[in-house]
């Protein structure tokens, strides 16, 4: 049980990781944002245009990024939509029952079904190194291959999340602090 847990750790730094480079991510693209719409605006006042597709493309590609992959950071730290009333008000057992009862029946078939359907969809692109359609646009494959492997995180964490609630059903006690397992 302890190697699973180092194992857990390691899958919640690597997520929390992603997701503290995500929020930077989320300033870039805001940026890119603001510089697309007044260059739209200052375009049409005097005559030139100043902006590109791969601009738009960018944004866009971007905000694909932080909404694919930081599912498995917002699982992380719990900050997916749950239904309150109940769950709130139960013991720290009954939720990892709850917990785990949802992890194994939704969540990882959606993933492992999601990862299956779209990891062929990004080789197929790869393999044509698909561009985008067009003029100055960027290339499609790389936006494509983010589909599966925002899955593939979002199943590492819930694996992650699935190891802790049954530890926390064995008694263990889980110190992130100091990467630490300790029976209880």
């Amino acid at each position: 049980m302890q190697q699973l847990l180092r194992v857990s750790l390691a899958i919640d730094r690597l997520n929390n990781r992603i997701g503290i480079l995500l929020s930077w991510l989320v300033l870039i693209m805001v940026l890119i944002g603001i510089y697309n719409a007044v260059t739209r605006k200052l375009s049409l006042s005097i005559g030139v245009d100043l902006s590109s597709n791969m601009y738009i493309e960018a944004q866009w590609y971007m905000f694909s990024l932080v909404f694919l992959w930081a599912g498995a950071y917002a699982l992380r730290n719990g900050a997916h939509v749950r239904v309150d009333i109940l769950y709130s008000r139960i013991s720290s057992k009954s939720k990892a029952w709850v917990d785990i009862l949802g992890t194994l029946l939704f969540l990882l078939p959606l993933c492992l079904l999601i990862i299956w359907v779209s990891t062929p969809y990004a080789l197929d692109s790869w393999r044509i190194l698909e561009n985008s359609p067009d003029p100055g646009g960027l290339p499609r494959y790389l936006v494509k291959s983010a589909i599966p492997v925002g899955f593939i995180l979002l199943l590492l964490q819930g694996l992650s999340e699935l190891v802790r609630n049954i530890a926390i059903l064995r008694g263990v006690v889980i110190s992130e602090e100091h990467n630490e397992v300790t029976p209880r």
